[in-house]
């Protein structure tokens, strides 16, 4: 579960001690990655060998931290202060291009007292 000062974002459905107050609706962060001509070209060098490829590894990490960030941004302009069932997705849009999708429920949580 990530926290911050401003919004909860969990893969569970519910985060112990709060209760869901109003479901808002679905959050979504999308960014689409181009896999350069330089990362192809490594990547086919070291498949030849084996291992795991770095360059595609780190643009994958920088893909769903970005899609993040927009699912959270988006939740907040919906005045939400937690996102719950968050879950990632990836589609090759192209033999170059992958879209990677966040998203989860935006919900109000308060304390439960």
């Amino acid at each position: 579960m990530l926290s911050s000062d401003r919004i909860i974002v969990s893969t569970m459905n519910y985060v112990p001690g709060f209760e869901v107050e109003q479901v808002l609706g679905i959050a979504v962060g999308i960014t689409v990655r181009s896999r350069g001509i330089g990362g192809r070209f490594l990547a086919g060098l070291r498949s030849i060998v084996g291992g795991e490829i770095s360059e595609f590894v780190e643009n994958a990490e920088k893909a769903r931290r970005t899609a993040m960030e927009r699912m959270v941004s988006h939740a907040l302009s919906m005045g939400a202060n937690a996102v719950l069932q968050v879950y990632f997705d990836s589609n090759e849009l192209s033999e170059f291009m992958d879209e990677i999708i966040a998203y989860g429920t935006a919900v109000k949580l308060v304390n439960k007292s």
